[in-house]
């Protein structure tokens, strides 16, 4: 009986040990895919970012869809402009003191023209694919909104675009996506989404760390 004991104790080990190493790596890898499909999702945020800003440069305000993003990015052209300083004669000080002042200005020359989607994507037609990101063959949406918010009575223009963890990690143990939504970490993406701009603030930057890319270019 007693070397009975023994080998049914040592099988509990082993099996304990199997499980507590099993979990362990579980995490391990959900962890290193997790890394993967924020890499792709920041990828395409940031890509949105740009988008919107090139949007608002030349209409003023954000798209608030991606079919109209797209239709801008297709058919835009950015400004290219050159500033210099320079020195004039200032007409009103002459006249005051009836010697010859001067005053330095800033001159902003027109360069010319450049398609949107040359200065920003450089030949790709990624821009087509903004609205979502391909997660094991499944298109993933993102969610997106344009808006104003008031400043000192004045409306100022705001986006938001987000994709939620649980659409990213869908086909993931669902106590790690849910532990993983709670997460707040300094390395990490806090919260159910990942997110650039804000609807309720003045802002385009992401909510992601920097070790995925610039979060407030």
């Amino acid at each position: 009986m007693k070397y009975v004991i023994q080998i049914v104790l040592w099988v509990v080990i082993a099996f304990l040990g199997y499980l507590l190493f099993n979990s362990v790596y579980s995490e391990v890898k959900f962890d290193d895919l997790k890394e993967v499909r924020y890499a792709k999702a920041i990828d395409k945020l940031i890509d949105i970012r740009h988008a919107q800003l090139a949007h608002k440069q030349v209409t003023g305000k954000f798209a608030k869809n991606f079919e109209d993003l797209e239709k801008f990015i297709d058919t835009a052209q950015l400004v290219l402009t050159q500033r210099r300083d320079t020195t004039i004669l200032d007409e009103e000080m002459t006249k005051r003191y009836r010697v010859d002042q001067y005053k330095e200005i800033i001159i902003t020359d027109t360069l010319g023209y450049k398609a949107v989607k040359d200065s920003l994507f450089k030949g790709s037609d990624r821009y087509r694919e903004l609205g979502y990101v391909l997660i094991q063959g499944k298109e993933v949406p993102f969610e997106m909104d344009a808006g104003t918010v008031q400043k000192s009575d004045i409306p100022i223009p705001v986006f938001e675009a987000r994709i939620s963890k649980d659409a990213l990690l869908y086909d993931q143990p669902k106590d790690y996506v849910s532990k993983e939504k709670q997460v707040v970490s300094v390395d990490g993406v806090n919260g159910a989404y990942i997110t650039v701009g804000s609807m309720t603030d003045i802002k385009t930057a992401g909510n992601w760390p920097d070790s995925y890319g610039k979060s407030d270019e």
